[in-house]
């Protein structure tokens, strides 16, 4: 199966990053695990292979979406099928899932996926006035339904579930609410992100057998959290997608933090190239 991209925008999703973070996943693993999943960008732009796979996010009305793409598309296709796009909709649907209504898994979904479509920036808050046909996007959910068959959904908490999936082959990608962003968070189905939550998500990384990569974004808070030995710090940047709007070429400075060496997969892929040629030794991650 190719990669594909995801069926949906989320906050802080990945899609300018995927690229440059899968080429530094480690040469070996066996278990995937994608701790605070979002849109699923990294996820499903990652080539399936015989890696385990684990989705998690602890916004639970995220996690009941994923499983019934993954279980129910044709149900969740069926039931935003005539839905409106219209100002009265979406204040309707906010108000009903802020009461934890319906309890109906596919019912619930198709509502979240409309508050995901129809608000402003995906942020679910406010109603984005903007055409959108939403039947369009489900050759986008069929897709995603294929990619994530044999893909682990889960809703727990970062502690709790890294310690749970914690081998010494297990590979976890980290994508954390941003330091001092984190009331972008505070919605529909999440609890928000603090600085002890950052701490300790720091501590817990440091104490597993297996392998983790982390983004975040390039402050001086973030640099002392994880200024430990054996910890490596890349800087990138991607073009800031709110603020270029209004100020072209604008650049968001992040931080990819692993602790083994990044680079080894592109050795590695170099290595195959000189030995056996380009064409053969190149592959989806091949060096950049």
């Amino acid at each position: 199966m190719t990669p594909i991209n995801s069926f949906m925008s989320w906050i802080g999703g990945k899609k300018a990053l995927r690229d440059i973070i899968i080429r530094m996943f480690p040469y070996d693993y066996e278990r995937y695990i994608e701790v605070f999943g979002g849109g699923g960008w990294v996820l499903f732009r990652k080539p399936p292979g015989n890696d385990f796979e684990v989705y998690n996010d602890l916004n639970g009305l995220l996690a009941n979406l994923f499983r019934c793409v993954r279980g129910r598309p044709e149900e969740l296709t069926r039931a935003l099928n005539y839905v409106l796009n219209a100002r009265e909709d979406f204040e309707g649907i906010k108000a009903a899932l802020a009461r934890d209504s319906p309890s109906d898994g596919v019912t619930k979904a198709a509502m979240f996926y409309q508050l995901i479509r129809y608000s402003y920036a995906s942020g679910l808050k406010s109603y984005a006035c903007q055409p959108h046909d939403i039947l369009s996007d489900f050759p986008l959910i069929e897709q995603a339904h294929r990619r994530l068959a044999k893909v682990v959904v889960e809703n727990q908490d970062f502690e709790k579930l890294i310690r749970h999936y914690d081998r010494p082959a297990s590979f976890f990608y980290c994508d954390p609410p941003y330091f001092e962003t984190e009331d972008y968070y505070k919605n529909i189905g999440e609890d928000g992100f603090t600085e002890a939550d950052h701490t300790r998500l720091r501590d817990t990384l440091l104490a597993i057998e297996g392998k983790f990569l982390l983004s975040y974004n390039d402050c001086a808070f973030v640099r002392g959290l994880y200024d430990a030995p054996g910890i490596r710090v890349r800087p990138v940047n991607r073009l800031h997608t709110l603020k270029q709007r209004y100020d072209g070429g604008s650049l968001f400075e992040e931080l990819l933090i692993a602790n083994y060496d990044t680079d080894e997969r592109r050795r590695a892929g170099s290595f195959q190239m000189r030995l056996f040629g380009d064409d053969e030794g190149s592959d989806f991650f091949g060096g950049a």
